[in-house]
């Protein structure tokens, strides 16, 4: 017999095999890939980054960040600016595009889960969004990485 963490190992790879059902393409190229996605999400609620403390938070090697906010850039979502602190490293910053881009995107995913949802209660849906925060915050707990939350 199986044991639950078996389930919930076998549902968290179906959910990240699914997750396409929810960003689903739109027919226009601009769609932020999922990196970027998080990427801005994270400088949106923390205000500008460095390298650095974006490598810190994502516990990614700062060559994959200097490629993913190089192509941010590129696209004119993220720009540099001089540390409003005054330190010696350059920050980045979302953009108004970047900014606009990022709701967009955001509210496409919220319309699949909408759709995905429509025959779940409210109260299911309370219940599922309890425990889902609660699956993640534990891992960022053993991972010591937080994610910022409203």
């Amino acid at each position: 017999m199986e044991r639950p963490i078996h389930l919930i190992e076998y549902e968290t790879m179906l959910l990240g095999r699914h997750s396409h059902l929810v960003n689903t393409p739109t027919g226009r190229d601009d769609r932020l890939e999922r990196s970027g996605y998080i990427l801005l999400s994270r400088i949106r609620s923390d205000g500008p980054m460095t390298i650095r403390e974006l490598s810190d938070a994502f516990g990614l090697d700062p060559s994959t960040l200097n490629r993913q906010t190089s192509a941010l850039m590129r696209d004119g979502l993220l720009e540099r600016i001089p540390d409003p602190d005054g330190g010696i490293a350059r920050k980045f910053r979302i953009t108004d595009i970047g900014e606009r881009r990022l709701d967009e995107h955001r509210d496409h995913n919220i319309r699949g889960l909408d759709k995905i949802l429509s025959e779940w209660t409210p109260d299911d849906v309370a219940t599922f969004a309890t425990f889902l925060r609660r699956f993640n915050t534990d891992i960022e707990r053993v991972t010591g990485r937080a994610w910022p939350r409203p």
